[in-house]
């Protein structure tokens, strides 16, 4: 199988040296965000620059959100992520990692906000944009997928608006179906190595996200082992 066909597997990361040990432990990307506990922020211009100086192979995706809560973004805000976006431009890269950043936003009354993720998609170009799970709180998934698709988005996050990725299976099926070969569907939401092949098979989804947390020293870390059964599931090994 070449590089191109084989399933992608994402990990979640809150600082470099977790994305540091999710790299050794074979996975294809990591998230990058702060405040886990929060459903990630973004983090620090440093963390970003030190982990894009110290990993070698994995793509980077950086979480640019300014706060938990909700995904309403206020006009302040836009900027804040405007400016997250453009500093990530700038920073060196002297391992050509793959980069690209995550975003999202809503209006109040639980659509796509349109106008900001235009904004933030533009200001990305050519950085490859991933939609994360705010798209999950929207009522028509499947007319959300085509305003995504419309704006330029490279990918969106995903359990289909369920729990878990096996719950929300047969929506992150039909999502992979209407957006073709338009959009990357990433499949997350509770996937683990003993469920993982099964999450393939019902969603048909190319790329898994997931954490795959360990306590250590009081706050939590990615934990290897994980991080390589998922791995070797996903490889039929």
């Amino acid at each position: 199988m070449s590089s191109t066909d084989r399933t992608i597997v994402e990990i979640c990361v809150s600082d470099v040296p977790t994305a540091l040990v999710a790299e050794a432990a074979g996975a294809d990307r990591v998230e990058l965000c702060a405040d886990l506990g929060q459903g990630g922020t973004t983090p620090s211009l440093g963390t970003v620059e030190v982990a894009l100086r110290t990993l070698h192979r994995v793509g980077v995706r950086v979480m640019v959100r300014p706060r938990g809560g909700n995904f309403r973004v206020s006009e302040i805000e836009k900027q804040v992520m405007l400016a997250d976006i453009e500093a990530i431009h700038g920073l060196p890269n002297p391992h050509g990692l793959a980069v690209g950043v995550v975003v999202g936003a809503l209006t109040a009354d639980g659509g796509l906000d349109l106008t900001v993720l235009r904004h933030l998609i533009e200001a990305a170009g050519p950085l490859p944009v991933t939609v994360h799970k705010a798209f999950d709180e929207v009522g028509d998934q499947l007319e959300a997928i085509e305003e995504i698709i419309g704006l330029g988005a490279d990918a969106v996050l995903t359990s289909g608006a369920a729990p878990t990725a096996l719950a929300g299976a047969a929506r992150i099926a039909a999502l992979r179906q209407r957006a073709g070969d338009r959009l990357r569907v990433i499949a997350a939401g509770d996937i683990r190595s003993h469920n993982v092949q099964r999450v393939l098979a019902e969603t048909g989804a190319r790329e898994v996200h997931l954490r795959a947390p360990v306590r250590c020293g009081g706050r939590e870390a990615t934990d290897g082992y994980q991080v390589r059964r998922v791995v070797a599931a996903v490889r039929g090994r």
